[in-house]
């Protein structure tokens, strides 16, 4: 048996596991001393956001033994991967922050390793933060395993204590036994983790559980090889999800060192491969010998809870900004996503849009994100949840909510989250701030990221993760209470004429935006719409007033992100979205055509 360990590397959203990987990789001299050092999260948005959202396999080599690391998504709206990595592993380093302890997206993608039976190793990172707790931070992650239903096998878990930023790792608590070596975390991966339990020698069961596609191969299936071994150019049988079998040959197959994929000719039991020649090669197909035909049990796959229409952009600014516009442009994107994300659904909604389903608003608004980096213009509708009939009851997604706030600000979050039919399960006071867990329909949480930092000053943290689907509470959770102000014609804004709005309510421009009729440029102080005129120059009487309009001073507009702004619309309206930027608008464009649309 060769010397092998397969490890997943999970924690909640930025408690350091993505660095970690990073600084294993340069403790073992993976990177020459005159090559870049390259970061896990190498996609641009993931530099930005600070957070993983595509798994990714690496690998080390420790004391002659070949180490694969799969780095996994912390944010909920990817933890279908998660589950799906589980299968490949027999082990997971669960990192946990040494002063936050154990947060939501901890507990989901603990949970998600403890049913699949893998090994775990409770690695305290951040250990030098002034604020450390490390003791309090290993109870609550002893409390979490019992609650979880963790074995007595599971519950004996070692603890590795690491500052990931510094590089350095100890195996006792105390700050000053840290050492500039990660060696204490690999040595107790070796001791801890077994080796893949597959036998090299019986038939070939390989069963990808993640893809990835690129234009000169297709689709790639990644998975583990279970048992047997697998050659390049043989040909193999996929027992497809349906039942049926369909035979290929494998034309390339990659193994992982270091960040790099490699190709290579031969794998067998144990190995992390990714081989290409099926090109509808999907998660949870079992390929094996034509005359050893053998499924191994379906992989499941996270369904969508949201969906939101992406399609044409119809503004009057319509193929100013990008260089990529059409239906079909739009079509074939969508569908190149599908090849390598299992978890996003494109159907066609009309002639100039599709409805695409995804796991949360992160999940849909990276993609809005990348496709307008890529250049494409389009228009896309606010998310909705996706309503499923269970027993003949209609039921919605519920999602597991976590917030620490400041003391002061407590009674205004619990007062925001009643209106939205939350219910509060605990409140627990830490300190300076408490800590409040609730059950929350995941239409309660569209639009309520804008109000809760508003509620906060922005000081709030806010954590979710789905739990489940229960029949539906009031029709109307999480609409925009007030209205917003709506541009009655199309010019530059003017400083004049936004300074007369201001106590209307809060802009959304600057002057010398342009706009264009029915373009949203900012928000009522009263719950209706108004149509207003922003490009309003003053009416010059003499020369003497010609630099007034320039003495206006303004408040600040109010900037929104991607996902604040597809939180903010209401179901009358969209959001432009362009390589320069984004507008919001209603979807009627005219200002009578829309009073007439209201009064049907």
């Amino acid at each position: 048996m060769k010397n092998i360990r397969n490890i997943a590397i999970i924690a909640h959203v930025d408690h350091g596991k993505t660095t970690l990987v990073d600084k294993m990789l340069q403790s073992v001299g993976t990177f020459r001393d005159n090559e870049e050092v390259v970061s896990m999260d190498s996609n641009a948005l993931e530099k930005e956001r600070g957070i993983t959202i595509l798994a990714k396999t690496t690998s080390i080599d420790y004391k002659g033994t070949h180490i694969n690391i799969l780095d996994t998504p912390g944010h909920a709206d990817f933890a279908g991967e998660v589950e799906r990595i589980m299968n490949m592993v027999d082990g997971v380093l669960l990192v946990v922050d040494a002063y936050e302890g154990t947060m939501p997206q901890t507990r989901f993608v603990l949970k998600k390793a403890l049913e699949a039976k893998v090994t775990p190793i409770v690695v305290v990172n951040k250990i030098d933060k002034p604020a450390a707790r490390p003791k309090e931070v290993v109870d609550e992650v002893i409390d979490l395993f019992i609650e979880l239903g963790a074995d007595i096998d599971q519950l004996d878990f070692p603890v590795v204590y690491t500052s990931a930023v510094n590089g350095t790792s100890s195996l006792d608590a105390d700050l000053s036994t840290q050492k500039e070596t990660m060696e204490p975390l690999l040595d107790t991966i070796l001791e801890t983790i077994k080796e893949p339990s597959g036998d090299p020698d019986l038939f070939l069961q390989f069963q990808p559980a993640l893809l990835d596609y690129n234009e000169f191969v297709g689709r790639i299936g990644i998975g583990v090889v279970k048992q047997g071994s697998i050659k390049s150019g043989e040909n193999v049988t996929c027992i497809r999800l349906d039942g049926t079998n369909k035979q290929f040959r494998i034309q390339k197959m990659f193994g992982f060192k270091g960040l790099k994929r490699v190709e290579i000719e031969k794998a067998s039991a144990g190995d992390i491969i990714a081989i290409a020649g099926l090109p509808d090669i999907n998660v949870g197909e079992t390929i094996c010998e034509p005359n050893h035909l053998e499924a191994l049990p379906l992989l499941r796959i996270d369904e969508p809870t949201l969906e939101m229409t992406f399609g044409v952009n119809t503004s009057p600014f319509a193929g100013r900004e990008g260089k990529l516009l059409t239906i079909r442009k739009i079509e074939e994107r969508l569908l190149r996503e599908t090849e390598r994300d299992v978890s996003l659904k494109v159907t066609p909604y009309d002639q100039e849009s599709f409805l695409v389903k995804g796991r949360g608003e992160l999940h849909l608004s990276i993609l809005i994100e990348n496709m307008r980096r890529e250049g494409f213009e389009l228009q896309v509708s606010k998310p909705q949840v996706i309503i499923k009939e269970i027993d003949g009851v209609k039921c919605e997604p519920f999602e597991d909510l976590q917030i620490d706030v400041n003391n002061d600000y407590v009674g205004g979050v619990i007062e925001s989250l009643g209106n939205r039919f939350a219910s509060l399960l605990n409140m627990q006071n830490l300190g300076e701030t408490t800590r409040l867990n609730y059950v929350i329909p995941s239409r309660g949480l569209i639009g309520f990221m804008t109000e809760f930092m508003t509620i906060t000053k922005g000081y709030g943290i806010i954590n979710h993760a789905f739990k489940e689907y229960r029949p539906m509470v009031s029709t109307n959770v999480g609409e925009r209470k007030l209205g917003v102000l709506v541009s009655m014609e199309g010019g530059k804004a003017t400083a004049y004429a936004l300074g007369g709005l201001e106590d209307r309510g809060i802009m959304f421009i600057e002057p010398g935006t342009e706009v264009y009729e029915g373009m949203i440029v900012g928000e009522h102080n009263h719950d209706n719409d108004i149509a207003v005129n922003v490009s309003k120059g003053k009416n010059l009487t003499n020369t003497r007033a010609a630099g007034s309009d320039h003495t206006v001073v303004l408040k600040r507009p109010r900037v929104m992100s991607l996902e604040v702004a597809l939180d903010y619309i209401n179901n009358d309206e969209l959001v432009e979205v362009t390589p320069i930027g984004f507008r919001l608008r209603k979807k009627i464009l005219n200002a009578e055509l829309r009073k007439k649309e209201h009064n049907k």
